[in-house]
């Protein structure tokens, strides 16, 4: 008698990283990648891509996603991630997921069903526009309270405000000391794969779907700036240890 043998399961990882939260995450890139290995080992499966998304938590477009749900598609795979309940308020995710008709796994969550997903993308959506709401009306209060919103003047009135802008500057640069910061580890990853230019850079940070500190688009100017500051913290700090 002949017996068949059971073919191994397939998986697509997928794993997220928000870069405001990277080094204060309590499930880094790396603890996402052992807990899928892990899952994927004990089930003896063929782990056949690895998808890293590294995103701003408020965007919604997700092209690593995308990508690694049309391999799954293609190849009959499961899509598999390392935590469901980190990704459990975010709608735009959920609701993605949900349309999409790929098999899943969370491997903290392994009894999770399309059922779970869709309660949970509900949920999501509801406390996003719940937010929203509260957000919108605490701005209408403050307003009709005579509270004025935003500096409409920005840079110039830092420039105009002379010892009184001191605080204000000081907290300026510590925010964008902080940005650069958290993409430190990212620019040395895209320096690893082979992309050294100013130019290449950019391209890579944009491909990735990494916003500027203002929400935009890199570019060779902006990217200069990055990596001069990267550099002076680094400088800073081996001065100082």
């Amino acid at each position: 008698m002949v017996t068949k043998s059971v073919p191994s399961p397939k998986f697509v990882a997928y794993e997220r990283v928000s870069t405001a939260r990277q080094g204060r995450s309590g499930l880094g890139l790396e603890a996402q990648r052992r807990a899928i290995d892990s899952f994927a080992d004990a089930r003896s499966a063929i782990l056949l891509a690895r998808f890293t998304e590294i995103e701003s938590g408020k965007r919604d477009d997700r092209p690593e996603l995308e990508k690694a749900l049309t391999l799954a598609k293609l190849t009959g795979a499961t899509l598999v991630i390392a935590k469901l309940d980190r990704l459990s308020r975010n709608a735009a995710f959920l609701l993605t997921l949900q349309g999409s008709g790929v098999k899943f796994l969370a491997c903290d969550m392994p009894e999770a069903n399309d059922l779970t997903v869709g309660i949970m993308a509900l949920v999501a959506q509801q406390e996003r526009e719940a937010i929203s709401r509260r957000t919108q009306e605490a701005l209408a209060a403050a307003k009709a309270r005579g509270i004025r919103l935003g500096n409409p003047n920005g840079a110039a009135a830092l420039r105009r405000a002379g010892q009184g802008g001191v605080a204000l500057r000081a907290a300026v640069s510590d925010n964008a000391d902080a940005f650069a910061r958290s993409l430190a580890p990212v620019i040395d990853d895209i320096r690893k794969n082979g992309h050294h230019s100013l130019r290449a850079i950019a391209r890579e940070l944009n491909a990735r779907g990494i916003q500027t500190r203002r929400g935009r688009c890199w570019h060779v100017s902006t990217v200069q700036n990055l990596l001069g500051r990267i550099e002076r913290l680094r400088h800073t700090r081996r001065h100082t240890n």
